[in-house]
């Protein structure tokens, strides 16, 4: 089955729609049985999407999970009220004092605070390695690391990492491969096709698609997958159903706005490339992002999310370009229909194994479904408000 259509169709079984299109909210604490066989049986039946009580999931959810593990792949999707949660719940799953993980130096920042404020006072170590250390991080791997968790491309940043080298090389330690595959969103890169073990993803974001749920995932291949999923109901991991409902909606047309957002942003990049103002565009696409031969190898396409660096300005020249945008608004997400912003003047406040070397701003966008002419519009607007401060200064 093509892609395309297996976007269509998964998680549609009959047993979850029973004979119309969408599965239907199947809202539900208490599920109530008529004799002591029947209960022995869902009891027995529990880790088999048999309904036992609301918070192992009801219908929906387990829509959704089969939705997910058909277009990620995996054996089993667990499901999580955030992407937050879904990362921090993978993690602690795996690990108990006394062990170290290896995190990528570009990781989301919640991601970086979980394990410097949370996994320390627990007793595991984190040691945090380059995103482009590919077969290098054999030289970090210790006795007691349990977990090598990725994030690629890094939301910031954008560095690409080689995923299958790391991956071949944390299981010849027995180490579980984490990634985090927001980005990829499950469509553009196939984790378990490049060596991953458990594949998280910010459902809010692209699955989700419209800025109105927050929602996480996590999938995981045969071996994992039973540990991940009791240990995330016994940390009372649960989901809405309507959230649900509205995310198996935003699967059904993951695949054209993927693609829209791909194409859009890919213009924007390009006029981005031929501004003054810009010195190195950190899209996947482009030869100018680190790690952009991992993506030409390993990923089917992009998505609308990128970032650049900025060749000159200050603080309040930056703050003249995003306040006098229009379409694009100031958010601390992405993979909606909407385009976004966000500035930054100092990643290096976010990282401690590699030195961010660029002097200038970072920008980071996210390239909505608006029409594209009225985006590049935008930022050129922008920008002669960038210019005139620098003038003025």
């Amino acid at each position: 089955m093509k892609q395309d259509t297996k976007i269509v169709t998964a998680g549609r079984k009959t047993k979850w729609t029973n004979g119309v299109v969408n599965p239907s909210v199947t809202r539900a604490s208490t599920v109530v049985f008529n004799t002591v066989a029947e209960m022995n049986n869902a009891l027995k039946n529990r880790n088999n999407q048999t309904m036992v009580y609301g918070r192992r999931g009801t219908t929906t959810a387990f829509a959704f999970s089969d939705a997910m593990t058909e277009l990620e792949g995996g054996a089993g999707c667990a499901l999580y009220p955030s992407g937050t949660a879904a990362i921090t719940n993978a993690i602690i799953s795996f690990v108990k004092s006394g062990d170290h993980i290896l995190m990528v130096d570009s990781a989301y920042e919640p991601t970086r605070d979980y394990c410097d404020k949370i996994l320390a006072k627990m007793g595991v170590e984190t040691t945090y390695y380059d995103p482009l250390i590919g077969a290098g991080i054999e030289a970090l791997i210790q006795p007691n690391t349990v977990i090598v968790f990725l994030e690629s491309p890094g939301s910031i940043t954008m560095e690409v990492q080689d995923v299958p080298t790391i991956s071949a090389i944390a299981h010849k330690h027995d180490c579980i491969v984490m990634l985090d595959n927001t980005w990829g969103a499950g469509i553009n890169f196939k984790p378990f096709d490049y060596g991953v073990d458990i594949s998280v993803q910010a459902a809010t974001k692209y699955i989700v698609g419209h800025s109105d749920v927050m929602l996480g995932t996590a999938t995981a291949t045969e071996k994992y997958w039973p540990q991940l999923r009791d240990n995330s109901y016994l940390m009372g991991q649960c989901t809405s159903p309507d959230d649900l409902y509205l995310a198996l909606r935003g699967i059904r047309t993951i695949g054209v706005r993927l693609k829209q957002h791909q194409q859009s942003a890919l213009k924007v990049a390009n006029w981005l490339k031929g501004r003054p103002e810009v010195d190195t565009i950190l899209h996947p696409a482009f030869d100018s992002c680190p790690g952009h031969e991992f993506f030409k190898r390993d990923f089917t396409g992009s998505n609308g999310l990128f970032s650049f660096t900025l060749n000159c300005g200050n603080r309040e020249a930056l703050t003249a370009f995003l306040d006098g945008l229009t379409h694009f608004k100031m958010g601390y997400s992405w993979g909606g229909f909407e385009s976004l912003v966000l500035g930054i003047t100092s990643v290096d406040s976010i990282r401690s194994a590699t030195k961010w070397t660029a002097e200038f701003p970072l920008i980071r966008l996210h390239i909505g479904l608006e029409d594209v002419d009225d985006l590049i519009e935008d930022l050129e607007q922008g920008f002669e408000l960038f210019n005139q401060v620098l003038a003025d200064s």
